[in-house]
């Protein structure tokens, strides 16, 4: 029962790890996660101010708006989306883990009803 426990667990680690090192893996993770990235961006935010403000303060703003939304924004949600993808994968590998170890145990009782 140790054994099979222990090669389960190898089992799971070694799925993990090449969702997350292997070629084929990291490359469809990247575009599964510039996918996403893209649809997001593509959804229109908007700033409303409260109060009207002047000309230049106005401009200002809109150029603050502009460089975020261009230089800063994709960078982020890229990397969020990634770490999301990334968890999704685990959690998606930790539940068939569990899936096998419950199935093993009911093995195991089953084998030890028999046995008596």
């Amino acid at each position: 029962m140790h054994k099979k426990f222990q090669d389960l667990l190898h089992q799971y680690k070694l799925q993990v790890f090449h969702l997350e090192h292997d070629t084929k893996s990291v490359e469809e993770l990247t575009k599964e996660c510039l996918h996403v990235t893209d649809d997001v961006l593509k959804q229109k935010f908007h700033y409303h101010f409260h109060k009207l403000a002047d000309a230049n303060r106005a401009e200002i703003i809109n150029m603050i708006n502009n460089y975020t939304r261009e230089a800063i924004l994709p960078n982020v949600i890229e990397k969020i989306v990634l770490r999301q993808i990334k968890l999704e994968k685990r959690i998606q590998a930790l539940t068939e883990f569990n899936q096998k170890l419950l199935e093993l145990l009911s093995e195991d009782r089953s084998a030890e009803k028999v046995g008596r």
